[in-house]
């Protein structure tokens, strides 16, 4: 697998929902430490205002380094390797095991439990596709609305309930 590219027109549309969802985090950030209403946010000095936005990309950019480990350890949990993880993080086999010193360290766990976030999510296979229920760390419950076609897809959409539940 190689680096992804991303079109003008895909950049555009990811620079306008990241900013979509960056307004509600800026304001509430900035309200918790003025505390000022959110809505006063825009109409602070615009140093305020610029130092509310900087801080709240800085909070985003941990929850992605955050994701981006969870991805990586996914991967690793399916067998993929350092030299796979760092080709397509356009970084060399050593640069991936640097960054994410964990990812790989566990063997593949096909058929049993997927251990994530400090949850865990157990993967059947029945009639309908492949399903899924989990524990999260925070001990929320869930379980998959309707079968997913591959096992993977199935454990995409439990990881993602385990990140969102990990405590």
């Amino acid at each position: 697998m190689t680096i992804a590219e991303i079109t003008h027109e895909e950049r555009a549309e990811l620079a306008k929902a990241l900013l979509d969802a960056l307004d509600p985090l800026a304001a509430a950030v900035r309200a918790r430490a003025t505390g000022l209403p959110a809505e006063r946010m825009w109409g602070a000095e615009p140093v305020e205002v610029a130092l509310s936005v900087l801080s709240a990309w800085k909070l985003v950019d941990a929850e992605v380094k955050r994701l981006t480990a969870g991805a990586a350890a996914t991967a690793g949990s399916y067998g993929a390797g350092y030299e796979q993880l760092g080709a397509v993080w356009g970084i060399t086999r050593q640069g991936a095991r640097k960054k994410w010193p964990e990812a790989v360290s566990r063997p593949a766990k096909r058929p049993g439990p997927l251990e994530l976030f400090g949850g865990e999510a157990e993967l059947v296979e029945g009639s309908d596709g492949w399903r899924w229920t989990a524990s999260g760390a925070d001990g929320a419950a869930g379980e998959a609305d309707t079968g997913h076609r591959t096992r993977e897809e199935a454990a995409a959409h439990a990881g993602a309930f385990l990140a969102a539940h990990a405590g």
